[in-house]
Formats: structure tokens, C-alpha cells, sequence
């Protein structure tokens, strides 16, 4: 496998490539690169690729990472009946 295909986001199955392609085409920041290409928007919410993910765009020639607007981390979410809710109990 080449460096290129190697898979940075997991959860979205988004490649360093097309983190690449973002970045030289769209000249963004990682929050830009999230929004356009789902990195970091799976299940984990960014967990494991986060910080991969502003390493890549800062190599790449994109902006540093700021402090100002910064990726949010999100809870997994795990389906839940209207039972439970409700406080049904069996």
C-alpha cells in the first residue's frame, strides 16, 4: 500500500490523498479539510484522527492550527428505544 492510499480517518475511510487533494486545491485549514471530506465526522467524532488530520495540513502548506475555531470533539451516540426513555423497565 503506498502512503498515499494509506487511510487516515478510519470511521470515514478518508485517504491521505484526498486530504492532500483538499488541501492544495482548496488551500484550507483541517477544519475546512473536515468539513469537506467527513474526516473526523464518523463514530468517534475525531477521536483517532484528529490530530493526524492537523499534522497533515500543516505539512502540507495549509494554515497552522488555531485555538480560535478549533475541531469540536463529538459523543458517540448509541441508539436508544422510546421504552427506556420513557422508563419502561422489563
Amino acid at each position: 500500500m503506498s502512503g498515499d492510499q494509506t487511510v487516515i480517518c478510519r470511521c470515514e475511510e478518508v485517504t491521505m490523498s484526498e486530504i492532500q487533494e483538499t488541501v492544495n486545491r482548496y488551500k484550507c485549514s483541517s477544519r475546512e479539510v473536515k468539513l469537506r471530506t467527513r474526516a473526523g465526522m464518523g463514530p468517534c467524532g475525531g477521536r483517532t484522527c484528529r490530530g493526524m488530520i492537523d499534522r497533515l495540513v500543516e505539512q502540507m502548506g495549509g494554515p497552522s492550527v488555531t485555538k480560535e475555531v478549533s475541531l469540536s470533539y463529538r459523543p458517540p451516540v448509541r441508539p436508544i428505544s422510546f421504552g427506556v426513555l420513557g422508563g419502561e423497565t422489563k
